[in-house]
């Protein structure tokens, strides 16, 4: 059956935007890890470890589709595109997305194209690098002395007019955690907004590089010294940030890190 006859018949595969959890390949799902075995055509992002990708089943097509500052292999009109071509031929299409797929992934952008288009999709979520690069690093983002609550956003704010420009004034105080992804270009920026807002420059903060890999490392300073400390240090992205009295935490539980 040519691809003209598949149509014909509505012969759609199914799509799944699956969450490859922040790069320990322990991390993943057992959903996730069985539908990379078996699928036709996996879609992936840069982020995503070698060693999640060696699970891909060796017949199956790879295509990269990632995403890093300033360098696309696929923008995100083509990626979406891909995904439905690749439905009309193919009855597993995997769309591999680091971390979690809805938690700035992209993932409901995807998504609603592919419903949009009449294509079978299901997501099966993963780990949050905001979660889990944490919690590798010793702080745990709740605590019942420090933290009843946490915010997660995005501190890159200039991927398109899609996005709403963020509140640093309301994010400064909703919480006593603050997550910040994809916040190290822009961090002078989002110090000078917090501290502008009333954080006091002693609030501690933590820069988690590489979470969940064995390559993590870790920069402990205040919103006072933090950028100082990048400058000096040349700590670079991809990065999660955590704000708040939990990081005083790390201290104590770093050396528990997963082996």
């Amino acid at each position: 059956m040519n691809r003209t006859e598949k149509q014909e018949n509505n012969y759609l595969g199914k799509v799944y935007l699956v969450g490859a959890g922040p790069g320990d390949p322990g991390l993943i799902t057992l959903k996730a890890k069985g539908l990379l075995e078996c699928a036709d055509v996996v879609i992936y992002d840069a982020l995503v470890s070698p060693a999640i990708l060696a699970m891909i089943n060796p017949q199956a097509e790879q295509i990269n589709a990632g995403k890093r500052r300033g360098k696309h292999s696929l923008f995100q009109e083509e990626t979406t595109q891909l995904l439905i071509e690749k439905a009309q031929d193919h009855a597993i299409v995997v769309r591999l997305k680091g971390g979690d797929p809805f938690i700035f992934g992209r993932g409901g952008e995807e998504m609603a194209e592919l419903v949009k288009a009449g294509i079978s999709t299901e997501v099966v979520p993963g780990i949050t690098s905001g979660i889990a690069a944490a919690a590798y690093a010793g702080i745990p983002l709740t605590h019942r002395l420090y933290s009843s609550s946490v915010i997660f956003v995005t501190g890159h704010e200039a991927a398109g007019k899609y996005r709403p420009i963020v509140n640093w004034s309301a994010i400064a105080h909703g919480s006593e955690t603050i997550v910040i992804y994809m916040g190290i270009h822009n961090l002078p920026y989002i110090v000078e907004q917090l501290s502008l807002a009333g954080l006091n420059l002693e609030t501690p903060i933590a820069l988690v590089r590489w979470g969940t890999r064995p390559e993590q490392e870790e920069l402990i300073g205040t919103l006072e010294t933090i950028v100082e400390q990048v400058e000096q240090t040349g700590f670079g992205a991809p990065a999660i940030a955590v704000i708040g009295q939990v990081v005083n935490m790390h201290s104590i539980l770093s050396g528990c890190r997963p082996v």
